[in-house]
């Protein structure tokens, strides 16, 4: 029986079996063990939330294990970024560990496995091993080396540590089952020579534990409960039993698998994801466009919307490709909630009011409305917007030969300018070009906060800035990255499935002047285009974060 406020699921159910019999006298300590080679996405966001909100449910805890093994990939300033991710996405760990804290007991543990005769040195190249693993339904072939004298493996294996031999040319192999049926099981490698400065024990060491090694190991080490991980590591899980068995751990720990987040229109490739960056496709890790927390994080994601979305999508054992608009009615539905109302307009128009009235000094007369800043919530107050006879307008809310069922502003067509005026097109300006580069409209003075007085009504309600008062800014729009939902499916490269028109800059964007106190990171509702996030390095610079419209929505009534 699951407890209140639990999420039914197959972790959770295994975790109350567990407390039930006593297993680990009713402690829950679970861990997140990303490897430093690149920055989080997405689908490491749905692990998080896993892993630190199983601990949570049961008042347990959970580390943070930084899976450094390969140096020729990892770098310190990843290992900055996946702490900081963590703590915005809500969660702190209860410690922050590295596998190279275990390098030392690491090794003397396969240095018992050798003495047991249950590793062995193996002179043979990777292409060679991995050419005489054999395959599904056919065995392996032992390696000539695999019978070595447990004295010489250990002289190896002792040179190897010191430096002795170059990279490549010897590892160290676990003597398990050469026609095993999981291919896992086959003398898998545990130790593999790379003369390469670590970058946190520098060159302390010539020889690095493969992933396989050390990951069970590290759990057992720190005491780990429940290790949860993503159903690729399934077939892994019978060798991280070995391994803890011949090493006669007490109370290992119990390996469950659950299906990663995929999502469609995206990759989460950490290999094809680093290509874009040093390709030049997107501006780095963060550019809005990536499928990273930084980059969500940058478009304007909230951090309590991506876990809703992971928590709701819930821990299945069955791979799946959620829709994308899925996460986006997350992100709106939070941000509908939370974020402040501002008028900007991205493809300006000019709008003159030929009849506006001038002050004593014949300058036009600029008037202050009174405008709501979130309707859904009361305590977000008020502001005052400056309003005058020169307005800016978006450019597809004008249409001098109107199209059917089009009820914006157009030549003798009356609408209203949210919270200030009725107004009426009489007449355009036009460039050499015949295009219309500023609309003529008189306004009804008794319609002040958009009401006239003698309440007929109106089909439209547009947005609009002050000509006067108007700040410059420069708006981001993003498409998808890729143009299919299931990217690299019809050629087997995701990478040729690129969108070349994901981002569109729009440079002449007039904003209210309220949008020139946003703080950097702050994501606000453009009235009428949708949310967007100010920059948090570039001023004026605004990411569209998700439109207005709930495109799940429609996807679910279609479906």
């Amino acid at each position: 029986m699951s407890e209140p406020g639990v999420p039914n699921n197959f972790i959770t159910e295994a975790v109350h079996r567990d407390n039930a019999a006593g297993t680990y006298d009713g402690r829950v300590q679970t861990r997140f063990p990303p490897e430093p080679n690149g920055f989080l996405h997405v689908g490491h966001a749905k692990a998080i939330v896993v892993d630190f909100g199983t601990a949570k449910d049961f008042d347990g805890t959970c580390m943070l294990r930084l899976d450094d093994t390969n140096p020729e990939t990892e770098e310190e300033a990843f290992v900055s970024s996946i702490v900081e991710d963590i703590e915005w996405l809500g969660y702190e760990p209860t410690q922050i560990r590295h596998a190279s804290d275990y390098f030392d007991t690491l090794h003397d543990w396969a240095v018992q496995l050798i003495e047991k005769g249950l590793a062995y040195v193996d002179d043979q190249d990777g292409e060679t091993i991995s050419a005489t693993r054999g395959s599904f339904g056919t065995p392996g072939t032992d390696s000539p080396f695999r019978n070595r004298r447990v004295e010489e493996n250990l002289d190896l294996f002792a040179r190897m540590r010191a430096g002795e031999f170059p990279d490549g040319s010897r590892v160290l192999r676990a003597k398990i089952d050469m026609a095993h049926e999981n291919m896992q099981l086959r003398d898998p490698v545990m130790y593999r020579i790379r003369n390469i400065t670590h970058h946190r024990t520098g060159e302390a060491w010539s020889i690095y534990p493969t992933y396989d090694w050390a990951h069970g190991q590290s759990d057992a080490i720190e005491g780990v409960t429940h290790s949860i991980c993503t159903l690729e590591f399934e077939s892994h899980r019978p060798l991280y039993d070995w391994f803890l068995e011949q090493l006669e751990v007490a109370s290992p720990p119990r390996q469950y698998e659950f299906a990663r987040l995929e999502l469609t229109h995206t990759i989460t490739s950490k290999r094809r994801l680093a290509k874009l960056v040093t390709d030049g496709v997107v501006e780095g890790w963060d550019d809005p466009r990536m499928p990273t927390i930084r980059g969500l994080r940058r478009r304007g994601y909230p951090a309590a919307a991506i876990r809703a979305f992971c928590r709701e999508v819930g821990t299945t054992r069955t791979n799946s490709r959620k829709a994308i608009e899925e996460l986006e009615s997350y992100v709106r539905r939070e941000l509908n909630a939370t974020a402040q109302r501002r008028m900007a307009v991205t493809r300006p128009l000019k709008l003159v009011l030929e009849d506006w009235p001038t002050d004593a000094e014949g300058k036009p007369l600029v008037e202050w409305f009174e405008v709501v800043n979130n309707p859904e919530n009361p305590a977000d107050g008020t502001r005052q917007v400056p309003f005058t006879g020169e307005l800016w307008i978006e450019q597809d809310d004008f249409k001098e030969v109107p199209p059917p069922k089009y009820f914006r502003l157009s030549p003798g067509r009356e609408v209203r300018l949210r919270g200030a005026y009725l107004v009426t097109a009489r007449e355009v300006v036009k460039d050499a070009n015949g295009r219309v580069v500023e609309v003529r409209c008189s306004f009804d003075p008794d319609s002040r906060g958009g009401t006239p007085a003698d309440g007929r009504k109106v089909k439209s309600t547009m947005h609009w800035v002050s000509a006067q008062h108007a700040l410059e800014a420069t708006v981001a729009l993003y498409d998808r990255l890729f143009t299919t939902e299931a990217p690299g499916e019809r050629t087997g490269e995701p990478l040729d499935d690129l969108n070349p028109e994901s981002r569109e800059l729009l440079t002449s964007a007039k904003v209210e002047p309220a949008l020139g106190d946003a703080a950097p990171g702050e994501v606000v509702q453009f009235e009428r285009l949708g949310y967007f996030a100010t920059d948090d390095r570039t001023p004026m610079l605004f990411h569209r974060t998700v439109g207005l419209r709930d495109e799940w929505a429609s996807i679910q009534k279609r479906g």
